[in-house]
């Protein structure tokens, strides 16, 4: 590789692989092993095409590639490696000069940017909505609770039959009040005191809290990059945004036994835009289940306020995730298919004077 410019190599920001005059790769780029959860050394000298899974004839646009000497585009083409979900990309691929019949090959995945958009775009209707919960929230809960009252004096004059009804009265307004105070809790919910912090630590005490509440039925597999530096969060939020991740997961899997893998990871390929310039979010936190999968038709809104996968769910567990998440510049998506949902959290690393700058 010291003829291919190995800084360059390094640091590009999307997948990118080297590949020979007999498509066998001759290197994968540092965020290609994170797309293929494998080594360079690891995937060198293997087929290129057995080990990227790509939906389109790729292996004779390659050879078209090298007989015109001319570029290659193609959209929205699925790329997959055989074992997770494919991701819908952009392709670009080109002759490397100086090194005939060897050709480049990087994948833009749009999912990204399509996903980083739409949450961008709903980012202001959901503080929106949230603003008017809480409104109305407030002026309920007062006439519920006279409600509640006026119940429980009129089961003291009634027949047991009759209190039955009078029960289920106040029952039922309890748990209206019950889901009108998790609306509140958005608007309650303090700005995030941020400190350095070593994300494993909080991931340990959310597995040991979980281990013996709501996952005690789950087997739970850590999978920790010990080398991360510390990231710059609110201790007590981010444990709730890991507690509210991982009794999801647990709930996925409808009380049988079943796998929750935590990861953690260095990946530099996410930046977000903010108006103080970009910003990378390179540690990264996997919650994975092995559960049924999210229902294809509300996995785009799943973090908007009171959308639910489950029959009896209110929509607001997500929905707090994905507010704490954004309090903190960071970023969390979903990828879901029938025996695989992972949820991703991707945060910023503390700076180095440990504290936030302006």
């Amino acid at each position: 590789m010291s003829d291919f410019h190995p800084h360059i190599w390094q640091s590009l920001p999307i997948p990118a692989v080297l590949f020979d005059a007999e498509d066998r790769i001759v290197a994968v780029n540092p965020v290609a092993e994170g797309f293929l959860n494998a080594s360079n050394k690891q995937v060198a000298g293997a087929p290129v095409f057995d080990i990227f899974v790509i939906d389109a004839p790729v292996d004779e646009q390659a050879a078209r590639v090298r007989e015109q000497s001319t570029p290659l585009f193609m959209n929205n083409v699925d790329v997959g490696t055989g074992q997770s979900a494919p991701i819908n990309c952009n392709v670009q691929m080109a002759e490397v000069s100086e090194m005939p019949g060897h050709l480049l090959m990087i994948f833009e995945p749009r999912v990204l940017a399509d996903r980083l958009g739409r949450s961008m775009s709903m980012k202001s209707a959901a503080k929106s909505a949230i603003g008017m919960s809480e409104m109305l929230a407030h002026e309920i809960k007062n006439p519920l609770a006279g409600i509640t009252g006026a119940a429980q004096l009129l089961s003291m004059n009634l027949e047991a039959e009759d209190r039955e009804l009078t029960d289920l009265i106040v029952s039922e307004t309890r748990r209206i009040l019950a889901l009108l105070e998790q609306v509140e809790q958005f608007g309650n919910l303090r700005p995030p005191a941020c400190a350095p912090v070593n994300i494993h630590d909080l991931l340990d005490r959310a597995l040991k809290s979980a281990a013996v509440g709501f996952a005690a039925h789950m087997k739970l597999v850590e999978q920790y990059d010990p080398s991360l530096p510390p990231t710059f969060v609110d201790a007590d939020q981010m444990l709730q945004v890991l507690l509210n991740l991982l009794k999801n997961a647990a709930e996925a899997s409808g009380g049988t036994p079943g796998t929750i893998t935590v990861r953690s990871f260095y990946d530099l390929s996410l930046r977000l835009r903010r108006k103080d310039g970009s910003a990378a979010l390179p540690l990264n936190i996997e919650i994975i289940d092995d559960g049924p999968g999210l229902p294809p038709e509300i996995e785009a809104d799943l973090f908007e306020p009171f959308v639910s996968g489950r029959e009896n769910g209110t929509g607001l567990g997500l929905a707090l995730v994905s507010k704490i998440i954004s309090d903190h510049n960071g970023w969390v998506s979903v990828d879901s298919v029938p025996g695989r949902t992972v949820f991703r959290i991707s945060l910023p690393v503390a700076p180095k004077d440990g504290q936030e700058k302006d």
